[in-house]
């Protein structure tokens, strides 16, 4: 056998994991639905087994493993047992009974996993810890009870099993993690918040599981690295966050929903900072899965070696997994190694490392054999086989990225020699085909940055990397990342001196064999592979902060303050077709559609024709498109409201983006809503929604035609569907939707709906009326625990769009039971009004809001008012949050949340933060600019490299990145990237004006706040 050479790499500890994990119920969250609450039936040997649950719970868990698995039953449906577990205690007593936990910030233990066994190593760390905690003053009386049973969660509770990977029934890939779902209780919101204040049931502080529980996350994914510590280490985020953060994710909890009410358990990360987490996550799970995919075929090969197998688990990055896994591949030619290895010369090479002086070549020689009938084909078999030992070294890995970050490696473009050759083309060709000609030597000179380029690559712009990649990827650069010849002769020399040195004397023959083996395995193996690595981490920074620049750029978009209490005349602008006009009310309905000519020789009569309509309908805000003909149309506007044409309204326009109108207005979603309409006035209803409330017109178009951002073809398409969904459903739920009115694609946005729950809603307010309370949502078809958890806070239920329904009242239906249990069965649900229903609180939070009222001696019918106002700052300011939450028996975070809902008026909205729509009367050109002028605009786009400003001449301006310094930016908005946004208004100071080009260059003076 080869000798193993030593490596610097850190033992990590295997345990049995088996023992750590509880026992859990699958069941899937889209079919639970909604059952009354009633008693569980209880099992006559659970407190006489409940000793022994404890031994009983690692065989439990290896027969979950099998997919056909028998369900225990989740209402009191027979004959299934269920099985064994610890006693719970009497339901006195856990009302009374705050939940408990463990303030440790760097357990890596995962939430809703209990753990019954604990070795005696862990016993003496877990003392140590309780010694540690008496210094704190979380929860210091329910610590001492630490022995007993837990506090179970309310809500479902996640469980992760890691099965054999031996067990029968069980593929390749990471079957081991999967969900398992477990429903103590029935789930209700009607009992004392102290039990349900965090699906968790953690407290204040750095809420995490009991340090016991580590070993679980240290195994949960059977890699050689351990989970949570890497998380930390990839996001920057401290231990204790990252084990919450997971465990949320686990529970399958929304990001809108940790980020509004669990802000204690993430420490008050924003919904970019957990979306971060959860990426990590995410990618870390499908590298573990991969891998063990592949480790179950290379077994089932016959290749698997434990070094192999250690060097799989080891690997952080799909990237590296697969410079690993290469060679083994099936289909794939086998290596130079490989095949030198098949021909028995394996010895040899460990021969010549271990003992070089007992080492003949000449021996091995066997003429008539291929590969073998030379002592060059013997020695230059057992070089191939020395350059892949080194290529695949973890400690020469680790020194040649040492070497490089030392060095200066650069990246470097130019122009390919397809495209010069395109170029330089003959006259004769180029007559044949004048455009693609043309439009070649086009897209050449869009890349004129890049024909001669060369930098750092850890100082070069992702938009320069995702710029250098497209042109690439179109064939006319070439790229190639230059590694100084320093760090070959470094590297070699460490090798021979240092890492494969030969234990033992070897002659000037077998030293030269490996030193060609060493600049073999350079040559062909290791620089390549750094070459590649250095290319796909670039890439994938360039990636992830491109998609960051469009998730800022959606938000702002999202967040634009609405236009509400006035009709709104929206312009679609065009020559030949002239332009299409739509009149909305003030509530968006449609109440006029029609086409006028402005740019024909009838312009005069067409004009007259739109001075009656506004003054018909009275429309003193006009919506333009900024598509085809948007400046000639603008400037018949100003020209007539300069003369007073629109007397004695005033009339003021604005433009906005009209992307992803043309195609919202053929689309399934415009066709159902506006069925008999012409898809060109469709465009026109969509642009003047776009400033009567762009979040809920918005969201019917596809996030990547909105037209924000740069470079969105050029990255991944699935990371950043994901991602804009994401900030799309977190905008959506932080505004709120009022069920009764909204559509339904906007409450498809909804954090724990989907467009089928969205469905079902909106056909029960079809057929019983408008929702009178949060609790009616429990009827609907789809609405399990999970989901009406997820949702409910984010729903509201206005009063006055109560009463301006229909106020008949609709009875709640009596639904039959369907087969096998899976419909709704008949409820008693409240029918009054409930005044915390339009506000941000949590109906989990319902009992604290009561309680909090009667501290200060107001009610619920006074939300919003100037009275109540009074009594919640008197009382907060005699008596800080901090106490007021403690004697609430709730989090300082949540009791916020309460006064923040129970003080801010009806109907608030989070969005009057922001600005609106720019209106104006009058137009400027780009002939008026002169250098040095002094202009107020408002931020159109950012890109990686700057912002565009829309200053009204019908161009934007661009604002470089470096013109954007700390000291020209508000405190608060210092620590974003690039720190502007669409929708920003900023003052700035013209640096040139490119006529011929159209370009404008500006420089930031401030943002106007």
């Amino acid at each position: 056998m080869m000798r193993r050479r030593e490596t610097t790499a850190k033992a990590v500890e295997n345990t049995d994991m088996d023992s750590d994990l509880s026992q859990a119920t699958s069941s899937e969250e889209d079919n639970d639905e909604w059952r009354p609450t009633q008693p569980k039936p209880k099992a006559p040997s659970r407190a006489a087994k409940a000793p022994a649950a404890a031994g009983e719970k690692k065989a439990a868990v290896k027969r979950t493993a099998k997919p056909k698995e028998p369900k225990p039953p989740k209402a009191p449906k027979v004959p299934k047992v269920p099985k064994p577990r610890a006693p719970r205690k009497p339901a006195a007593e856990r009302k009374t009974q705050a939940p408990k936990v463990l303030r440790d910030p760097g357990a890596p233990a995962m939430l809703g996993v209990k753990r019954k066994n604990i070795d005696e190593g862990e016993k003496d760390y877990t003392a140590a810890e309780k010694k540690e905690e008496k210094q704190t003053d979380c929860l210091k009386e329910e610590r001492a009870e630490k022995s007993g049973p837990s506090s179970r969660m309310k809500s479902e509770r996640v469980s992760f099993i890691v099965s054999d990977a031996n067990q029968a029934g069980e593929g390749p890939s990471l079957a081991g993690l999967r969900a398992k779902k477990e429903e103590v209780e029935d789930f209700t919101f009607d009992e004392p918040n102290q039990k349900k204040q965090k699906t968790s049931g953690a407290c204040l502080g750095r809420s995490t599981l009991p340090s016991s529980e580590k070993k679980t996350q240290w195994n949960e994914l059977n890699m050689s690295w351990d989970l949570i510590e890497l998380v930390s280490t990839l996001t920057c985020v401290e231990k204790w966050v990252c084990v919450n953060v997971i465990g949320l994710l686990r529970e399958e909890n929304t990001v809108p929903f940790m980020v509004r009410y669990r802000k204690e358990l993430i420490n008050h990360m924003d919904a970019d900072a957990v979306r971060d987490v959860q990426l990590i996550y995410e990618e870390l799970c499908s590298l573990a899965k991969k891998t063990q995919s592949v480790v179950q075929t290379l077994k089932k090969d016959g290749t698997l070696t434990t070094e192999l197998e250690q060097n799989l688990k080891s690997c952080r990055s799909a990237d590296e997994l697969d410079h690993v896994y290469a060679p083994y591949k099936k289909g794939s030619k086998l290596t130079k190694a490989r095949r030198a290895k098949a021909l028995g010369l394996e010895a040899a090479a460990s021969a010549l490392m271990d003992a070089p002086h007992t080492l003949d070549l000449r021996g091995w020689v066997k003429p008539g054999t291929e590969g073998l009938s030379t002592i060059e084909e013997v020695t230059t078999g057992v070089e191939h086989i020395l350059a892949d030992m080194i290529a695949k070294d973890p400690e020469t890995l680790t020194f040649m990225k040492t070497l490089c970050e030392r060095r200066n490696v650069t990246i470097q473009s130019s122009v390919s020699k397809a495209a010069l050759k395109e170029k330089e083309q003959k006259p004769v060709d180029a007559f044949k085909k004048p455009g693609a000609q043309q439009n070649k030597s086009k897209d050449i000179d869009k890349f004129h940055l890049y024909v001669d380029f060369s930098a750092n690559i850890h100082r070069i712009q992702p938009h320069q990397t995702l710029a250098i990649n497209r042109g690439e990827s179109l064939k006319i650069l070439t790229v190639k990342v230059n590694v100084p010849d320093e760090v070959k002769n470094d590297f070699t020399w460490w090798c021979i001196n240092n890492r494969w040195k030969p234990r033992t004397f070897a002659k000037d023959e077998l030293r030269a064999v490996i030193m060609r083996a060493v600049e073999d395995s350079y040559k062909r193996l290791i620089l390549p592979f750094f070459t590649r690595s250095y290319r796909t981490k670039l890439t994938s920074a360039a990636e992830k902060e491109s998609i960051a620049m469009f998730v800022r750029n959606i938000r702002q978009r999202l967040l634009v303050c609405p236009v509400r209490g006035c009709v709104i005349i929206g312009v679609d602008p065009g020559f030949r077709h002239g332009c299409k006009l739509a009149v909305l009310s003030p509530t968006s309905q449609i109440l006029h559609t029609d086409v006028v000519y402005l740019h024909t020789q009838s312009q005069k009569n067409e004009a007259e024709k739109l001075r009656h309509l506004i003054l018909k309908y009275s429309c003193s805000k006009v919506v333009i498109g900024n598509g085809t003909a948007c400046r000639e149309t603008e400037s018949v506007f100003a020209d007539l409201i300069s003369r007073r044409c629109f007397h004695p309204l005033d009339v003021s326009y604005c433009i906005t983006s009209e992307a992803g109108a043309s195609i919202y207005s053929v689309s399934p979603e415009a066709i159902k809503e506006m069925p008999d309409m012409d898809p060109n006035h469709r465009s026109a209803v969509s642009i003047g929604r776009r400033v009567q409330d762009p979040l809920a017109e918005l969201v019917k178009i596809d996030p990547k035609h909105i037209g924000i951002g740069t470079y969105q073809h050029d990255v991944s398409a699935g990371g950043l569907k994901t991602a804009l969904d994401g900030v799309v459903q977190e905008c959506v739920s932080f505004v709120g939707v009022d069920i009764n009115i909204c559509s339904e694609t906007l409450m498809r946005h909804v954090a724990g709906l989907n467009a089928g729950r969205a469905r079902s809603i909106a056909d029960w307010r079809e057929q019983n009326g408008p929702f009178v309370n949060r609790e009616q949502l429990k009827l609907v078809k789809g609405m399990g625990p999970k989901t009406y958890q997820q949702c409910a806070g984010f729903i509201r239920i206005n009063p006055q769009t109560l009463l301006s329904a229909k106020s008949s009242p609709h009875p709640v239906p009596e639904k039959p039971a369907a087969k096998k249990g899976k419909k709704k069965t008949c409820v008693t649900m409240p029918t009054s009004v409930n005044p915390l229903d339009q506000t941000c609180i949590h109906p989990e939070s319902y009992v604290v809001a009561q309680s909090f009222l009667s501290l200060v001696g107001g009610s619920a019918d006074q939300i919003g008012s100037a009275g109540l106002q009074q009594c919640v700052e008197s009382k907060v300011g005699t008596s800080s949050v901090e106490k007021l939450a403690e004697t609430l028996g709730t989090t300082p975070e949540t009791l916020q949340l309460i006064i923040d809902g129970l003080t801010q008026p009806p109907g608030f909205d989070i969005r009057q933060n922001f600005g609106q729509a720019d209106f104006k009367r009058g137009i400027v050109s780009m002939s008026d600019l002169r250098v040095g002028a002094v202009l107020t605009g408002r931020v159109d786009n950012t890109a990686l490299f700057g912002a565009f400003v829309d200053i009204g001449v019908g161009r934007a301006g661009l604002i470089h990145k470096s013109k954007i310094t700390l000291n020209k930016l508000p405190v608060n908005q210092r620590r974003r990237s690039l720190a502007l946004g669409p929708g920003e208004r900023v003052e700035v100071r013209v640096l040139s004006v490119d006529q011929e080009r159209g370009r404008i260059s500006l420089d930031l003076i401030r943002i106007l706040q």
